[in-house]
C-alpha cells in the first residue's frame, strides 16, 4: 500500500500539473471504490483546481467555483493497494484498469488506475472533509520532539503497531516503521509507552529523514506503485530491514529476522534491535 513519501510523491506531481487548472468533463468505469459517483460526475465540471495537498495516506483535491472563486469543496482519493492518480496528455493511451478520467482545460486529463479497487474517491464539502480527516494523528514530519514522546507513550501496545496507528501519526505504514525502527535500533515488539525519551527522540528523528529521503527518491516500489511520470521510486533499493529477511544486517551482519506485529510482517535485526526481557513481559502479566 502507497505510504506517505509515496502519495507525497503523487500529489506533487499532481500539483504542478493540475494547480490552477479547470476540470471540463468527468468520465468513470467501474465505481464501486466511491462513495458517490452521481456526486463526482455532477461535482467536478466546471470546477477549478485551487490546490492538491496530502493528508496521511490520502490525497485532497480542493475546488472553487470557476466564477467568484469560493470553494466547491474537494476531491478526496485514497490509493488503496494499486491505486494511481496523475495527469496525462488525452492522446497517450490508456493504462490497463483506468477507471476515471477528468479532462483538464489544456487538453490534459487526470487519470485513476486502480487493478484492485480497494482505493477510495469522494466528493466532500469542507465539513465533511474536515470530519473525515480530524481524528487522524500528527504529520510525521512535523510533529514536535516532546508531542511525539507523549503520542507514543500513550498507548499501551507494541511500538511497530502505534507506528501503524493512523490515529497516532498520519502515513507511516509498513515499510517507513521497519526501516526507521531499524535506523533507531528499537525492536518492534517494544512497549511504546516503555520507550525513553531519548530513545523516542532518536525514534523520531530517525523516521523524519527516511521519510524525507524516500520522498526524494520518488517513494518505494514494492508492488504497483510508480510516480506521475509512470516510474517506479528508488528508495526500495536503500532499505535496511524490510523484506530483507534471510539477508545480512547492514550495520552489524547478524540475520535480518521477520516476525509478526500487529497482524503485520516486520523485519528487524536481533542484534541491533534487543527485544523487550521476558521477566518485563512476566512482570507485567502478573500486575494484570
Amino acid at each position: 500500500m502507497p505510504e506517505l513519501p509515496e502519495v507525497e510523491t503523487v500529489v506533487r506531481g499532481l500539483r504542478g500539473a493540475a494547480v490552477g487548472r479547470r476540470i471540463v468533463s468527468v468520465r468513470l468505469g467501474k465505481t464501486d471504490f466511491m462513495d458517490d459517483a452521481g456526486a463526482i460526475e455532477e461535482g467536478l465540471p466546471g470546477r477549478r483546481i485551487e490546490a492538491v495537498e496530502r493528508c496521511g495516506k490520502f490525497i485532497v483535491v480542493r475546488l472553487v467555483a470557476e466564477r467568484g472563486g469560493a470553494s466547491a469543496g474537494a476531491l478526496l482519493v485514497h490509493l488503496g493497494m494499486t491505486g494511481h492518480l496523475a495527469a496525462w496528455a488525452a492522446e497517450q493511451p490508456e493504462r490497463k484498469h483506468t477507471h476515471a478520467w477528468f479532462a483538464l482545460d489544456d487538453g490534459r486529463e487526470i487519470r485513476y488506475t486502480d487493478a484492485r479497487r480497494f482505493g477510495r474517491m469522494a466528493m466532500m464539502t469542507e465539513d465533511a472533509l474536515a470530519r473525515e480527516l480530524g481524528p487522524l494523528g500528527a504529520e510525521p514530519l512535523e510533529v514536535s520532539e516532546e508531542e511525539f514522546f507523549l503520542r507514543i507513550g500513550s498507548r499501551r501496545a507494541r511500538i511497530k503497531a502505534v507506528l501503524l496507528d493512523q490515529h497516532v501519526l498520519r502515513g507511516v505504514g509498513n515499510i517507513y516503521a521497519d526501516e526507521s525502527l531499524w535506523r533507531a535500533r528499537i525492536h518492534p515488539e517494544r512497549m511504546g509507552a516503555r520507550l525513553s525519551a531519548k530513545e523516542a527522540a532518536a525514534l523520531r528523528r530517525a523516521l523524519r529523514e527516511i521519510l524525507l529521503r524516500a520522498i526524494e527518491l520518488r517513494g518505494s516500489s514494492i508492488s504497483d506503485y510508480v510516480d506521475g511520470e509512470g516510474e517506479p521510486g528508488e528508495y526500495q533499493r536503500r532499505h535496511k530491514a524490510y523484506g530483507r529477511e534471510g539477508k545480512a544486517c547492514a550495520r552489524c551482519g547478524a540475520v535480518i529476522r521477520r516476525i509478526v506485529v500487529a497482524g503485520r510482517s516486520s523485519f528487524f535485526c536481533p542484534r541491533c534491535q534487543r527485544g523487550p526481557r521476558k521477566s518485563a513481559a512476566k512482570g507485567l502479566r502478573r500486575k494484570r
